[in-house]
């Protein structure tokens, strides 16, 4: 089974926290629109022997696009990729764009899963963010959304400056009254060239702390778990048959493709991505070429990525997988570099899977990187 990623880069503001790409011009979005649509077809072969079990929209924010063009992009696929019976299809949508009228109209489309941009519940959080929605649409928009919805996430945002542990359970809180099954929660991070950066280093608004991050990290932890929540991969939380899908796949190394700027593709083999910009993506798909690179991924490459994804999930790294695809040169190097998070109770093996400790998960991120081999490929 595969995927399919849509990125729709477009956005109604910039969140000072972001650094994906997107352009807050909507002048483009019709022609972005026939491009996303012509790429899928263009890029059909890719799939020739696959079966499409997840679509997933993301962005930017993929609810600026009409209910029609989404419906649109999605017949596309139909037209012309196997799909199988029940495809999860999932929209990042923020509070703003979901009226009742739209989440109505959503929930007649195929879109069946909603995955919503809360971040947090406090106006205070949301300004400084400068988010496009505010608490009380945050409010709003769930009350609506689980009428006619099932399968929803919502996103919240942790260690953000003034947070307090009290406020943050209010905030998990506040997500688990409405019943949601999956949840993912991110901790705010500071990336270079972010207007986040910027309003830091001129002391507007203070540095985040790690400190302050793994105590929330712990508390959503926690709390979720004694809520029937599985902590299945790091950042994410699901009640059972309600993991993502589309997410699942990524971090179990199946094939996806991704339409559009920005977007990445990975068939096992290889990797591949498109270009940021959205007007050399417009004129490269006019003129019928794909705007994509693509990198034939090392042995150390693959490796490399298997840790970092199975230490960040509940399935772990397996030592058998890593003797049987990798070689016993691998599993010798992963058995000496992580036998000091081992004994630091960061790790853990059972049944031959090497995982994080409730201690260690916070720092699985960091964990990963020392297991990493460098250079062992030429």
């Amino acid at each position: 089974m595969s995927g399919i990623y849509i990125h729709i880069p477009f956005c109604k503001q910039a969140c000072h926290y972001c650094d994906f790409h997107f352009s807050t011009s909507m002048k483009k979005k019709d022609d972005m629109v026939l491009a996303l649509a012509k790429e899928i077809i263009m890029r059909k072969s890719e799939f020739q022997n696959d079966v499409v079990e997840t679509i997933y929209f993301g962005g930017g924010t993929p609810s600026v696009l009409t209910t029609e063009e989404i419906n649109f992009l999605i017949n596309t696929i139909y037209d012309n990729y196997k799909v199988v019976e029940n495809p999860e299809i999932t929209l990042e949508a923020n509070p703003d764009d979901l009226s009742t009228e739209r989440i109505i109209e959503l929930s007649k489309s195929p879109i069946n899963r909603l995955s919503i941009g809360i971040q947090s519940f406090y106006e205070e959080d949301l300004k400084m963010m400068n988010r496009a929605h505010n608490s009380a649409e945050a409010i709003r928009c769930l009350q609506e959304a689980t009428k006619y919805f099932d399968n929803i996430s919502l996103d919240l945002i942790y260690g953000i400056p003034g947070l307090t542990d009290e406020m943050w359970k209010k905030n998990i809180e506040t997500a688990l009254s409405f019943g949601i099954p999956h949840i993912s929660s991110y901790a705010l991070t500071v990336e270079p060239k972010t207007a986040l950066r910027k309003l830091i280093d001129t002391g507007k608004i203070a540095e985040p702390q790690d400190e302050v991050a793994s105590n929330h990290f712990m508390i959503l932890v926690d709390t979720l778990q004694k809520n029937g929540f599985i902590h299945y991969e790091l950042s994410n939380f699901g009640k059972e048959n309600y993991f993502s899908k589309n997410n699942s796949a990524y971090w179990l190394g199946k094939k996806y493709i991704g339409i559009g700027p920005s977007a990445h593709s990975y068939d096992g083999e290889k990797r591949g991505w498109n270009i940021a910009n959205n007007s050399l993506y417009l004129k490269s798909i006019q003129d019928n070429i794909l705007p994509i690179e693509t990198e034939i991924l090392s042995k150390s490459d693959r490796y490399n990525e298997y840790i970092m994804t199975g230490l960040r999930t509940i399935w772990g790294v397996s030592l058998e997988r890593i003797e049987t695809e990798f070689g016993l040169e691998y599993l010798n190097y992963l058995t000496k570099q992580s036998q000091k998070f081992l004994n630091d109770d960061l790790l853990s093996i059972e049944n031959n899977i090497l995982k994080p400790t409730s201690k260690g998960k916070f720092l699985t991120d960091g964990i990963a990187s020392d297991l990493f081999y460098l250079n062992l490929e030429e």
